[in-house]
């Protein structure tokens, strides 16, 4: 079982089931100052299946002796460490939320909501409350981007293929991609209440690009109306803090350093009631012909997004926004983010780190308070 540390790092993965943008786990070191010499451990408990009805934990729940747990869930390992005395009870509700919302918002297992959903037999459906309001958010970022982020992507992010260990891969044929991006455009989505209605049937949504971010959400929303004071999450590397440790200091979060050893911190965040997510383009990916193809799609092209940018991670109070955002950052680049971010006045809630091509980061507006780079 792969045990969070004091150090928790954010950076892009290598989960099956997302959509334009990927956040993976990555477990260090014990403590900030030897956050850089840190190794890594990825795991789940059990077979590593979501439908694992026990849970495998560690620890009580006591101040010196939390409560930890891995599971396998939205193909990808999350872990989640709790403190309190209804530790065991939390944790539990945790698994059984992340069971729920996978059996929700999955475009690949079938036996989904979104799955039945995007194989209809009619174009008006009525979906329940957390895909309603994950649908609603992820139009809501495809609205606000001009599509730069959409959630209809999937006819053709199922042309590529990713997923080879070594980086080997096949780009599609470009009269392939031309067809399916016919089928991508989410003004032909509607949704009203818990009413979907789509313009045509070969319509099929993704939300692989906010579900992670919006699940985050879900579980701290949880977690806070039963009264823990005290958690950190790690749903796939978007890392979700829940007040702060018990002795009242914040939480330590490494950025992750692209295309380097898993755990090799970039720079690093404190950070408490607050969101850090990751895209970047890293992990999955491969090489033909000398050039790097890599996950991040953009939806306007059917390829993958042209960018200067490697990595892209969001600060805030909004794990759904931070999910897309980092997403959105990767397609537009660094100054496209920034007019975006001025355009639609995020920059008072939101702080982006750009990593560019080099891995020379940037903050912006600026670096936040208890960063290592903080002026």
């Amino acid at each position: 079982m792969a045990l969070l540390p004091a150090v928790i790092f954010s950076g892009c993965g290598a989960a099956a089931g997302e959509d334009q943008s990927g956040k993976t786990q990555a477990s260090g070191t014990s403590d900030a100052e030897n956050a850089d010499k840190s190794s890594v451990e990825t795991g789940s408990t059990g077979t590593g299946s979501s439908e694992d009805t026990a849970l495998v934990t560690t620890g009580t729940g006591a101040d010196d002796d939390p409560m930890e747990w891995s599971g396998m869930y939205f193909d990808t390992v999350i872990s989640i460490r709790l403190y309190g005395d209804q530790a065991a009870e939390w944790m539990q509700g945790c698994a059984d939320l992340c069971s729920h919302m996978e059996n929700t918002l999955s475009a690949q297992k079938e036996t989904s909501e979104l799955y039945q959903v995007n194989h209809r037999t009619e174009q008006t459906v009525t979906v329940s409350d957390d895909l309603a309001a994950c649908i609603e958010e992820g139009l809501k970022y495809s609205e606000m981007s001009d599509g730069a982020f959409d959630i209809t992507i999937l006819p053709v992010k199922d042309l590529w293929d990713f997923e080879d260990s070594s980086h080997e891969g096949t780009v599609p044929d470009d009269k392939d991609i031309q067809e399916q991006l016919k089928k991508v455009d989410y003004t032909k989505v509607h949704l009203d209440g818990n009413e979907l209605s789509f313009d045509s049937p070969d319509t099929m949504l993704d939300l692989g690009g906010i579900a992670k971010g919006y699940i985050s959400g879900k579980l701290k929303d949880y977690l806070t109306k039963e009264g823990c004071q005290s958690a950190l999450i790690n749903l796939g590397g978007n890392v979700r803090a829940i007040g702060t440790k018990p002795d009242g200091t914040d939480w330590t979060v490494g950025i992750q350093t692209p295309f380097d050893d898993r755990g090799t911190v970039l720079t690093t965040v404190s950070t408490a009631d607050d969101s850090v997510i990751s895209s970047g383009i890293y992990e999955r990916y491969f090489k033909k012909d000398g050039k790097i193809y890599h996950h991040i799609l953009d939806p306007r092209t059917g390829y993958p997004a042209e960018t200067d940018l490697n990595q892209v991670t969001v600060l805030g109070e909004d794990d759904a926004a931070g999910d897309a955002l980092a997403t959105i950052g990767i397609v537009l680049g660094q100054e496209g983010m920034k007019d975006f971010l001025q355009k639609n006045h995020l920059t008072d809630t939101e702080t982006v780190l750009f990593t560019d091509k080099d891995n020379a980061y940037t903050w912006y507006p600026s670096a936040p308070e208890g960063t290592e780079d903080e002026q």
